[in-house]
């Protein structure tokens, strides 16, 4: 949810508004912050939290004559970051904030009354890499998000 001085194009919020703006969805799904646990940020898990909190503010707060009403949020706090790769620049001490985030995601969505999934109940990083999926992973997750988001709009969760 910042700007990468290193990395340009990785900033959830300039890209999220031009997306809804374009879409009129009926749910958007948020889970971003693991880019933002990089130690040239200095961030706590908590200030992560409120940076995907004003993702969820911007969608709650998006009008738009086409929508009846905003889209549902579902904020999903991603999942932790292992300290595994000893040449993986960028990441160090990342691993312990990542454990906090869950908490603090769960916080915001209570907060600002939006849907909460904590990935890392469920979904694991790679375990030579630390940071991204394998493709089991990306399957088990679009499986819990295929149950989860029927019961949203079934008003079960």
């Amino acid at each position: 949810m910042l700007n990468d001085p290193y990395e340009a194009g990785k900033n959830g919020l300039d890209y999220l508004y031009p997306c809804i703006e374009s879409h009129h969805p009926d749910l958007v799904v948020i889970m971003l912050g693991t880019n933002d646990l990089k130690s040239r940020f200095n961030l706590t898990a908590s200030d992560i939290s409120k940076g995907a909190g004003r993702l969820v503010q911007l969608v709650q707060n998006y009008k738009h004559r086409f929508m009846v009403k905003p889209p549902e949020v579902l904020l999903v706090s991603p999942t932790h970051v292992l300290e595994v790769d000893p040449l993986k620049e960028g990441f160090t001490n990342a691993e312990p904030k990542s454990k906090e985030l869950g908490y603090y995601f769960k916080l915001r969505s209570e907060e600002l009354g939006c849907h909460f999934f904590d990935a890392a109940t469920e979904i694991q990083p790679c375990p030579k890499e630390g940071i991204h999926w394998q493709v089991d992973q990306h399957k088990k997750f679009a499986k819990i998000l295929a149950k989860r988001i029927p019961e949203i709009f079934e008003g079960n969760i």
